[in-house]
């Protein structure tokens, strides 16, 4: 088979790394990186650390509104699948990469597969939401990670088109332990000690954007009694500034870490706080308490495990839940395992007409 894959932020380089690794030994690959992030930690270096082969194609498209990204993403993938002609595209998440990617192989006529379907948040003022719901109704193979997202799409009409895997994550994040372990020295650059430390992720607009929410936010965390490692996504960098963020003495801000050093700063924190979708994941699947700073959650069953604190920041119990929050005994296995093998499987079966 000859297999398209489209990717353009941080978080699909991550889940196309395992999948890549298999894919290429028995199948033609194509990597599109629409450069809808385009930092060179989010790039060039995560690239190189994950063992994936430089892109194929860079669409170069950047940053804008979310029109104009998705509009420019497939502008310009257009052409490149029109000459490619690939037997089977394959979109991650829900990112707008993962819209323009879906959109633009339905309108060739092209096959599309989704990894991560079916995941809802159920709410549609978040662009996400719509990116995931639009692919999964176009898509023509779901890949589904957990039992709840099996039931999210039996809901909407789609479990003919589904298949659950498990979640890609398993693959990545074992295939990212192995390889952080042997290169990563993020922990002594930074003088930390397992355990001294919470983790600290923030992008969403309604907790950077403005930057009196973001002092509320930083001004909670830093009475917490531990020091917060706080990697600044480009987003939040100049909202920063608008205040005295040195008033803030437990809060230690550091540039976006390559993903191997990121790694490691999850496996040894005391527990993540984070607005990610995606973080809230790994952080189960690394067993780590996470405290999630938002109303919802497309992982609502790490919630249900008592290994996820919804805590959103108006909360009247922020930020002091964080210091009383305990993980549950047990740690049921809800990703599964040997995910990319499985995915691919099903790839070549339904090439095969099964």
């Amino acid at each position: 088979m000859k297999i398209a894959q489209v990717v353009g932020a941080r978080p699909q380089f991550v889940k196309l790394a395992p999948l890549s690794l298999l894919l290429r030994k028995h199948h033609a690959e194509i990597i599109i990186h629409s450069g809808q992030h385009y930092d060179i930690q989010m790039n060039e270096v995560f690239f190189r650390d994950m063992l994936i082969p430089a892109p194929d194609y860079l669409l170069e498209v950047g940053s804008g509104s979310q029109a104009q990204q998705t509009g420019e993403i497939m502008m310009a993938l257009e052409p490149v699948l029109e000459k490619e002609k690939p037997d089977l595209v394959i979109v991650y998440g829900d990112t707008n990469t993962t819209l323009a990617g879906a959109l633009t192989a339905a309108k060739l006529g092209l096959k599309t597969v989704h990894v991560e379907a079916g995941l809802r948040s159920f709410t549609r003022s978040m662009p996400e939401e719509i990116n995931r719901i639009v692919a999964d109704h176009l898509g023509d193979i779901l890949l589904v990670p957990t039992p709840l997202a099996m039931q999210n799409a039996a809901a909407e009409g789609l479990e003919a088109k589904c298949h659950l895997v498990g979640d890609i994550m398993v693959d990545s994040l074992k295939l990212g332990l192995e390889l952080a372990q042997q290169q990563s020295l993020i922990l002594e650059e930074l003088k930390l000690r397992a355990g001294d430390y919470y983790l600290l992720t923030l992008h969403r607009p309604y907790n950077v954007d403005d930057p009196e929410r973001l002092c509320y936010i930083l001004s909670g965390l830093n009475d917490l009694g531990r020091k917060v490692i706080f990697p600044v996504h480009p987003r939040t960098r100049n909202v920063l500034s608008c205040f005295e963020v040195e008033r803030f003495d437990a809060i230690s801000y550091i540039e976006p870490q390559a993903y191997l050093d990121f790694i490691r700063l999850m496996q040894s924190a005391a527990a993540i706080i984070t607005d990610s979708g995606g973080i809230q994941k790994e952080a189960y699947i690394l067993k780590k308490p996470c405290i999630t700073l938002r109303y919802e959650t497309e992982w609502q069953e790490t919630v249900e495990a008592g290994w996820n604190l919804l805590l959103p920041v108006n909360s009247t119990d922020f930020p002091s839940a964080i210091t009383r929050f305990r993980v549950a005994e047990t740690h049921p296995e809800l990703y599964g395992s040997e995910v990319a093998a499985k995915i691919i499987g099903i790839l070549e079966d339904n090439a095969r007409g099964n």
